[in-house]
This record gives structure tokens, C-alpha cells and sequence, in this order.
């Protein structure tokens, strides 16, 4: 019947059976009960301060609803689809354990504000573990940087051989990125840091709640400042999921170059078994599906940001049943986040490099041209009649199918007299990384320093 539902009152006929699962949240929302019954705890201890209730009806509740996560904690609780939410879940059982104490629990609040505080709650933690796996997988590639310390690779601008690099400084590129994630994640975290309960349905209350001792009780440094926004927006859980989104993506740019470095034609890197899986057809396959998988899972992060941005978009102010769709494309994502941070940390710590390979591509494909060019501008020639000068260089190595450093000193001299015997040693592997000192370059130094400077952030 509906007077058997907690807004009941208002309702002559009791409500349709599929609408009832329809508009049911419980399967989903149900994650967010710690978070829940930390804040019913909270605002009881308020209302109890502030003479609202009893002493006796604080204690009641307290003692109810921790018996009540006990319960859900030891897999013992029977959520009702009836029900409709995790809040009502729980208040219902509140009150059927405790009597009347647990129906003065929902004195001065609104489900809106509730669930307004319960999803900040669940997100604050959730970004603090999100932040934790980055520093995990940071590491993992520091680790890896600092194994090949020296060891180089070919740097590619279109896939195109351009010029050597260290294969650590590569690493270090990733790490720079996900700092830079981590950081979002740190700032998401300042904006939505603050205290909703208090706004009740739009409006705030008449009771006379003391806001700021919850927001100290649940360590929310302030509270939100209008009770209209404070229940009807969500951009806090957006701003979540747009860096989520960034973070995702890269990790997919990551996951596309371990899935081109695994190649027999490439052969830079193998993935552990552990990371793999193989062909029910074909014995020799070894295929990369974990990076794989973190690509495509790419697209269902992104689906999630804007699946929300579309639900808010027409909005009118305060709260509408539609803000209902914020939380499965939030945990949605926070559960592909944290499982491709996992996956990824393990699975680079655990790649095997093959320098030797790394070394003879970077040796291939004129990766030392522009080095060329620099020795002739050192020489006296401006860059420009340089590069054309090894751009010659160049075409007729291709045709006679040579690399520069397999040039005579009498075919260098036949493109530019200023080339002497010296360019040999300027022309090298080492000497092109290590002459890249500038902060921020490839040089064996800076690595080194880079490395250590990101230690020990």
C-alpha cells in the first residue's frame, strides 16, 4: 500500500510493480551504505547537540545503525527493491530495530542533501585510492627507468624515426602525465570537499542544525554556501569523471605503444605471461590483451562523462529524478580506473626489455640527421642550408642504400666542405642523446635527475 512507503502520505494507490523497479536505485546505490551511515551518525550526534533530540534517541540510533553495517558487512541484510534507495533501506530497518528514535533520525534533511553528502563521501575516498594506484604504477615505471638507465631507443614523431632517446626518458614521459593526473584528481578532490547535508530538499531547514559541527565530525573543511546548489548539482562528480577520462587516456596511449613494441616486427619489449592469453587456433600467439583491453575500456570512461554531462544539461533547478543516472556511470568508472591502474603497474613492473633490439632500430632510419645539421650549424652554416644539406645527405643514402654513418669522408665533403673527420664522433648514439642537456632533454644527466626528482615527489 502506499501508506507503507515513507513519503506514503500524500498517495491513495499503491505504486505500479515495474515502475517500483523501474525507479529503484538499491542495486546500484546500495555500495554507498558505509558512506550512508557515517553521515546518518554524524547528523544524529548534530541533532542530538543541538537539543533537536533526545541523548537517549542519539545513543538509539548510533547503536542501531552500527549494528545495521554489521549486517550488511557480514552479508546478513535484505535490501528491498520497495525500498527504492540505500537511505531508505536503511532508515526503515532503523526504525523497525529501534521504534521511534530511528523515525526522528531524518529531522532536518532531505534525501536530496543525503545523497548529495553520500556520494562526496564515497568520491573523497575513492580519489584518495585512485591517487595511491597512480603513485603505484608511477613507480613501477621509475623502477623500469631506472633499470635501463642509459639503455636508448628510437623517438618516433609519426611513427617515423626522428631521433634517439633513452628508453628511461620515454618512461619518464608517462610518469609526467600521470603526475599531472594525479594533480586533477587533487584538485577535484579541493571543490567538492564541502559539507551539502544542511540543504535539505532545495531550501535549507527550519530546524536549527549546526552545519559546521558535521562538516568537523565527517572532516569536510567548510560547508556548501547555497542550498539550491548544493542538492542539484553534480558537477564535482563531473569534473571526477573528465579527469578519469584524461587519466584513461594515458593510459590508452601507453597501452597502444606496449601493443606496437610486442610485435615481432618491433620485438622492443615482451609482456609477462601473466599479463597474456593465447590463440584457440593458432599455437604461436601471444597476444598483449590486458593493454588491449585498457584501450577499449577507454571508451566506456569517456561514454560515462558524457552520459552524465547529457543528464545535466537541461536541468532546471533543484533536485529531479534524472540526477538518479549520476551514480552508475560514477562507479562505473571508478571500477575501470582503479582495475586498469592495477593491471597496468603490475604489468609494467613485470615487461621485459629487449635494449638490444631498442638500440639497432634507433641506429636505423637517419635518427642522427638532425644532429648533422646541428654539427654544421656549429660549423658556421645557418640551419636552414644545413638542413638542406643533409636532406641531400640523406636521399642519396637511400639510394644507395647506406646510412649516414656508413658515409666516406670524401662523400660527406661531396655535400659540404665544413664536414670534417670529427663528424664520426658527433654522429653517434650517445653523443646525439647526451648532447641534449637543456632541462626536460634526453641526456643521460637530466635522466638521472629527473628520476630522483620524481622520487622524491
Amino acid at each position: 500500500m502506499a501508506k507503507d512507503k515513507p513519503w506514503g502520505g500524500r498517495f491513495t494507490r499503491p505504486t505500479d510493480e515495474f515502475v517500483e523497479e523501474f525507479t529503484a536505485s538499491i542495486d546500484f546505490d546500495k555500495r554507498l551504505y558505509r558512506q550512508d551511515i557515517r553521515g546518518s551518525i554524524a547528523h544524529a550526534r548534530m541533532l542530538g547537540r543541538q537539543g533537536i533530540i533526545t541523548a537517549a534517541d542519539v545513543e538509539s540510533i548510533i547503536a542501531g545503525l552500527e549494528d545495521i553495517l554489521r549486517q550488511i558487512e557480514a552479508g546478513t541484510f535484505d535490501f528491498s527493491v520497495s525500498l527504492e534507495d540505500i537511505h531508505m533501506n536503511i532508515e526503515a530497518r532503523l526504525s523497525s530495530n529501534i521504534g521511534e528514535a530511528g523515525k526522528r533520525l531524518h529531522t532536518g534533511r532531505s534525501r536530496n542533501d543525503q545523497v548529495a553528502l553520500d556520494i562526496r563521501l564515497y568520491l573523497r575516498d575513492e580519489i584518495k585510492e585512485v591517487n595511491d594506484q597512480l603513485d603505484q604504477l608511477i613507480d613501477s615505471l621509475l623502477d623500469q627507468a631506472e633499470s635501463h638507465l642509459g639503455d636508448i631507443m628510437p623517438g618516433y614523431t609519426h611513427l617515423q624515426t626522428a631521433q634517439p632517446i633513452l628508453f628511461s626518458h620515454h618512461l619518464l614521459a608517462y610518469v609526467e602525465m600521470f603526475k599531472r593526473d594525479k594533480g586533477r584528481m587533487a584538485d577535484c578532490l579541493k571543490r567538492m570537499n564541502a559539507l551539502p547535508l544542511g540543504a535539505g530538499a532545495l531550501a535549507g531547514t527550519t530546524f536549527p542544525i549546526d552545519r559546521e559541527f558535521v562538516a568537523e565530525l565527517l572532516e569536510f573543511p567548510g560547508v556548501t554556501r547555497n542550498s539550491l546548489d548544493s542538492v542539484s548539482d553534480r558537477d564535482f562528480a563531473l569534473e571526477f569523471l573528465s579527469a578519469a577520462a584524461i587519466l584513461m587516456m594515458h593510459l590508452s596511449r601507453f597501452s597502444e605503444e606496449l601493443i606496437i613494441w610486442s610485435t615481432s616486427e618491433f620485438r622492443f619489449i615482451e609482456l609477462s605471461d601473466a599479463f597474456c592469453t593465447g590463440s584457440s587456433i593458432m599455437p604461436q600467439k601471444k597476444n598483449p590483451d590486458v593493454p588491449e583491453l585498457v584501450r577499449g575500456k577507454t571508451g566506456r570512461v569517456y561514454g560515462n562523462l558524457i552520459a552524465l554531462l547529457t543528464v545535466m544539461k537541461g536541468l532546471p533547478l533543484a533536485y529531479n529524478k534524472d540526477m538518479q543516472e549520476d551514480k552508475e556511470p560514477l562507479f562505473d568508472t571508478i571500477d575501470t580506473v582503479k582495475g586498469s591502474l592495477r593491471v597496468f603497474a603490475e604489468m609494467v613492473r613485470d615487461m621485459r626489455i629487449n635494449t638490444d633490439r631498442m638500440r639497432s632500430a634507433a641506429a636505423a632510419g637517419f635518427s642522427t640527421a638532425t644532429d648533422v645539421a646541428d654539427y654544421l650549424v656549429r660549423k658556421g652554416l645557418p640551419f636552414r642550408d644545413a638542413h638542406e644539406v643533409v636532406g641531400k645527405a640523406v636521399r642519396y643514402c637511400v639510394e644507395a642504400s647506406k646510412d649516414l654513418p656508413e658515409l666516406t669522408l670524401a662523400e660527406w665533403r661531396a655535400f659540404s666542405g665544413k664536414i670534417d673527420e670529427d663528424i664520426r664522433d658527433a654522429i653517434t648514439l650517445e653523443a646525439s642523446v647526451n648532447s641534449r642537456r637543456a632541462t626536460g632533454g634526453t641526456a643521460l644527466e637530466r635522466v638521472r635527475e629527473e628520476i630522483e626528482r620524481a622520487r622524491n615527489r
